[in-house]
């Protein structure tokens, strides 16, 4: 989803602002505090933004923030890269789409409401439903839906890492949050890959 699909990042830092505001911080988090974190897990976004708290306090901070951005789904505005809601439509015509993310619980329903593409997609899976790393949940969908040959899209090493640890080859899209040097194939645009997809 982030760094892939769409960037929201300056929603994200406006809701961990806020959420450290309703529990009486007054730090401010920057899209650059955030860029460097996009698709880790909530633990290791907390560890590093709140270092040293305990894991309660934590929590209390990751509920806040999740509070806050529900506030903000009405007005925020994310960036839709280019090409991605008319190449997901082209795409679900011919092969089954699913979404993954370390996002929080229902953070991919956010995004398919906003984009209005749930029918778009099979199924989905987030870290929130049940705290487990991308490579579990990838390998999760796939036995749940009977998957032959799939490819994981990502722009992050660490989406590399994770396709590697479920076997499935790594499809890189360079215009994201992150690089690596690890993938079966790159592409420049999510145009570019959609016109890959449908014509090979």
């Amino acid at each position: 989803m982030d760094g892939t699909l769409w960037d929201n990042v300056d929603t994200y830092a406006i809701s961990w602002t806020r959420g450290l505001e309703k529990l009486g911080y007054s730090n401010k988090i920057s899209r650059d505090d955030i860029l460097g974190l996009m698709g880790k897990e909530a633990r290791l976004m907390l560890n590093t933004l709140v270092p040293g708290w305990t894991a309660a306090d934590q929590a209390r901070l990751f509920e806040a923030v999740i509070e806050s951005y529900q506030e903000m789904l009405p007005v925020m505005k994310p960036i839709i890269y280019d090409g991605v809601l008319e190449g997901l439509e082209r795409l679900s015509r011919r092969y089954p789409l699913f979404l993954l993310s370390n996002c929080e619980k229902g953070g991919l329903v956010n995004f398919m409401n906003h984009t209005k593409t749930s029918h778009l997609f099979m199924d989905y899976m987030e870290h929130g439903m049940n705290l487990q790393p991308k490579h579990h949940n990838l390998k999760l969908l796939i036995e749940k839906n009977k998957l032959k040959a799939p490819v994981y899209v990502g722009d992050t090493d660490s989406d590399s890492n994770q396709s590697a640890m479920a076997n499935v080859p790594f499809v890189f899209v360079t215009y994201g949050f992150g690089t690596t040097k690890n993938y079966t194939k790159q592409f420049d645009s999510f145009t570019q890959l959609v016109n890959y997809y449908l014509n090979n």
